[in-house]
């Protein structure tokens, strides 16, 4: 392997990250933007979210896993010693949001009448919690605390690498770029 292949993440832990970003993107806007298409839109959305939720859980126990077989590239020496910091503080809190946030739908789904189905193909069992207003409102309340943090994660990496990619550091979004590539 030359230095650069080195310093890559490897395929699974790039179509891992890409798949549950587009996931976690389309989540965010189902999940803040379902009551804005009307009441005839907010069931399938809902559906949606749901099944998106699970599956973000589900990939990122698997990228976990990945992650702890595969020991992943050390930050690039362009990034000062408080870049490398910060950058593995945010990867480490994205971690817990995928983990925190799905759970907190399932919990807020399990303390209300409504089932939750995985894309149509089986039913998710209801988590064993009280089914109470003041326990759903506090996990509805949870539930998009967890997202808006999710939103001030995701601003703080994508402007993280843009701000690198704009001062010259264009290698550092190849690290996880799947179309850069080369095996």
């Amino acid at each position: 392997m030359t230095g650069q292949e080195a310093a890559r993440y490897t395929r699974v832990a790039i179509w891992l990250h890409w798949i549950i970003a587009a996931l976690v993107v389309a989540n965010l806007f189902l999940g803040f933007f379902h009551e804005d298409f009307g009441k005839a839109a907010t069931p399938w959305m809902m559906f949606y979210h749901k099944s998106f939720g699970l599956t973000v859980l589900g990939l990122t126990l698997a990228r976990l896993a990945w992650r702890l077989g595969h020991r992943p590239p050390a930050f690039d020496p362009a990034l000062k010693p408080w870049e490398a910091r910060l950058a593995g503080v945010i990867h480490a809190l994205f971690y817990v949001a995928l983990i925190a946030i799905p759970l907190s739908g399932w919990l807020l789904s399990s303390s209300s009448a409504r089932g939750t189905n995985f894309f149509g193909l089986f039913d998710i069992a209801p988590l064993p919690i009280s089914r109470s207003d003041d326990v759903h409102d506090l996990f509805e309340e949870l539930h998009e605390l967890l997202g808006l943090a999710m939103v001030g994660l995701l601003a703080l990496h994508v402007a993280g690498a843009l701000k690198h990619h704009l001062q010259g550091h264009r290698h550092l979004i190849g690290r996880m770029a799947p179309f850069l590539y080369r095996s």
